[in-house]
């Protein structure tokens, strides 16, 4: 069964997209790529725990395992040795990508407190988009008793977007709350 936002994009914004851009073909339309979550654990590499435990948030709230992320090169400056576990990052496509995003609409955004709406400016050029999120609690699949460490994570949205309007049309279509000004 597909995802109730997937069926939504081919039945509602596919055909306004067209109208809106004057695109002729359904296929020139831009669609969702994938999801890419990360999260940074600069404190992962001295206590292993906090970065389990960051896994583990990840792993419930997308629903894949974790990738644990590690350190290409040592910087002393920030007491990080080479090879040392960093971080985490889950990758999301096809009905998981469309599911999770639903829920981040839906549920986790209005969550967010002294929520004023996402930012414009943080498309690139490639019509990507990548939001911060500052804490992990505003899912509700995360139990906040096994919570060790308030963490946030970067959410990456990959489209196939020629450029920014079409990334914040197509993002804006979905039913992202983005600041009016």
């Amino acid at each position: 069964m597909k995802p109730r936002l997937q069926e939504f994009y081919e039945k509602d914004i596919v055909p306004k997209m067209m109208q809106h851009f004057g695109f002729k073909n359904s296929m020139r339309v831009p669609k969702l790529v994938k999801i890419a979550i990360n999260m940074g654990v600069g404190i992962g590499a001295a206590d292993i725990k906090i970065l389990e435990a960051a896994m583990s948030n990840l792993a419930v709230i997308t629903g894949q395992k974790p990738v644990m992320k590690r350190a290409k090169k040592a910087i002393s400056n920030f007491k990080l040795k080479e090879n040392a576990p960093i971080g985490c990052m889950v990758t999301l496509r096809s009905n998981h990508m469309y599911e999770f995003l639903d829920r981040l609409i839906s549920v986790a955004i209005p969550r967010i407190r002294d929520f004023r709406g996402l930012a414009k400016t943080s498309f690139d050029q490639g019509g990507n988009y990548t939001m911060g999120l500052n804490e992990q609690l505003i899912f509700p699949e995360v139990d906040y008793d096994s919570v060790v460490r308030v963490q946030g994570m970067n959410i990456t949205i990959v489209t196939t977007a020629k450029n920014k309007e079409e990334a914040f049309e197509l993002l804006k279509a979905f039913g992202m709350p983005f600041k009016d000004k």
